[in-house]
């Protein structure tokens, strides 16, 4: 602990972002990095907690060494703390954008006062560390002849990748998109996490050993068995993409989409043309409709703001969160709290008002002669929750609502991963019909067959499919090895 009054000394301060209005005309990452004083202050409010509770099992997933390189930053030894973070992060530069930083939520300061900067300070670690050359390919030394297949190329996938490469085993990871980084890469709006970021990541795992071989759908281009015959080890880390729908009446008009479809084409309409104009899901000029109001529900706002909708509304089943702690998220439990996102924030400022209706639920999709989508109709509901049972919802009679769509965008989460693999290599699902493969092990019910990442555990974090990566890594290790030394 570097300055033991440093929290007392320091208020917090985030990054700087620029202004909704100037972002807006962009698809570029909008956060700034603070000056080097200032971060180094940002790091000096680490309290260094003899239970620090930001890498316990209410903080990182991922057990990073938080405290630690908070003290380094603060001292300016910029070099060992990018040390100190790799040793538990394979993707620092992805988490330290994207993740939600249930660390913060855990700060030991967050009880009283707002929490250590903790994914800023990641971030500024990772980027000071591609900026200074730190950041650079490590081929391992030795090669083991194990070959692992993993098919699937997000966090968890890559993790795997890394780790197992690392050991010297000799790796190769399918996927069926034109580029490798999965939801990295596809999933995630650019200025959120920009691509050129994931591309220079996997150029530097290529550079390591690790073949990567994209356009290429294992169970169609080529067959599962061929995998499981031709490797020592097969890793599933495909995902949970199978997006929850909305049955609702008129589903099938045109104009109503899943939202990864809608992100997906986004991006790559961006990277393949360097600008926005194509075949991709356009929202300009057009009333959008979010349904869905998670972290996916505020990429589609975001994206939609960026091509000139006409108008944007975001609708959540849900009732309206509270804006602090309450007695049902306790310090330090992650909590379900009311934020601006970027994409609300964003919407605020060019539409004059926040684009989010709570405790709404879509009755109807209203379509015109020609099957094209014209509007939504809604109801309102009013939630209650009786004494040891699950919150129950009750439409409110006379609340009914016509809203003007010509874009409906269903981010609604997904339901585990799609079948054809699955069923394919007879794999056995667990009740939520995720793949079951016992966490701490990973094995499937096929000999050789692993699985990890949303396909296992259902949608969750990057940060947790990076935890997933690294264990099924291990595991992996173990099982060709019969021992292991990966973390």
């Amino acid at each position: 602990m570097g300055k033991p009054t440093g929290f007392i000394e320091y208020a917090r301060k985030s990054v700087i972002d620029r202004s909704p209005e100037e972002r807006i005309n962009d698809f570029n990452e909008f956060h700034i990095h603070l000056d080097d004083r200032e971060r180094r202050e940002q790091g000096a409010r680490c309290m260094d907690c003899g239970t620090p509770f930001c890498q316990s099992n209410y903080g990182c997933p991922i057990d990073n060494l938080i405290p630690e390189w908070n003290d380094l930053v603060y001292h300016g030894r910029w070099e060992e703390a990018f040390t100190r973070l790799m040793k538990t992060n394979n993707f620092p530069e992805y988490t330290g954008r994207v993740c939600p930083a249930p660390c913060e939520s855990a700060c030991v300061l967050g009880i009283n006062e707002p929490p250590v900067t903790i994914k800023d300070n990641e971030c500024t670690i990772i980027d000071r560390a591609y900026e200074s050359g730190l950041m650079k390919p490590r081929p391992p030394r030795l090669r083991t002849g194990k070959r692992v297949a993993i098919v699937g190329s997000g966090p968890a996938g890559l993790a795997a990748a890394d780790q197992l490469n690392q050991a010297g085993h000799l790796v190769t990871v399918f996927e069926r998109d034109d580029r490798i980084g999965g939801l990295l890469m596809y999933g995630i709006p650019n200025m959120k996490l920009d691509k050129s970021l994931v591309e220079k990541r996997n150029g530097i795992m290529a550079q390591e050993g690790i073949e990567f071989r994209p356009a290429v759908c294992v169970g169609t281009d080529i067959e599962a068995e061929e995998l499981v015959h031709d490797y020592d080890a097969v890793i599933l880390t495909v995902g949970a993409t199978k997006p929850r729908d909305l049955p609702a009446a008129g589903r099938r008009l045109r104009g109503v989409h899943y939202a990864m479809e809608y992100l997906r084409g986004n991006t790559k309409a961006l990277l393949d043309a360097s600008s926005v104009n194509g075949s991709h899901i356009s929202a300009q000029d057009k009333h959008v409709v979010v349904i869905g109001g998670g972290d996916t529900g505020n990429d589609c706002i975001g994206t939609a703001v960026r091509h000139g909708a006409k108008s944007i509304t975001n609708f959540e089943l849900l009732a309206r969160p509270a804006t602090t702690r309450t007695a049902e998220y306790p310090w330090p439990v992650y909590p379900r709290l009311l934020k601006n996102d970027y994409g609300h924030e964003e919407v605020i400022a060019r539409y004059g008002a926040d684009p989010r209706e709570f405790s709404i639920l879509t009755k109807e999709f209203v379509g015109d002669e020609s099957g094209r989508l014209r509007a939504v109709k809604t109801v309102r509901v009013k939630w209650h929750k009786p004494p040891g049972d699950r919150p129950q919802m009750q439409e409110i009679a006379g609340s009914e609502e016509t809203w003007p769509a010509d874009i409906v965008l269903l981010a609604m989460g997904f339901l585990g991963p799609e079948d054809d693999l699955v069923t394919q290599l007879g794999l056995e699902r667990d009740e939520r019909s995720n793949i079951r493969a016992p966490y701490g092990s990973f094995a499937t019910s096929r000999a050789k067959v692993f699985a990890a990442g949303d396909a296992r555990r259902g949608q969750s974090l990057v940060v947790w499919a990076i935890n997933e990566g690294r264990g099924v890594a291990r595991e992996v290790d173990r099982f060709l090895m019969g021992d292991t030394l990966l973390p």
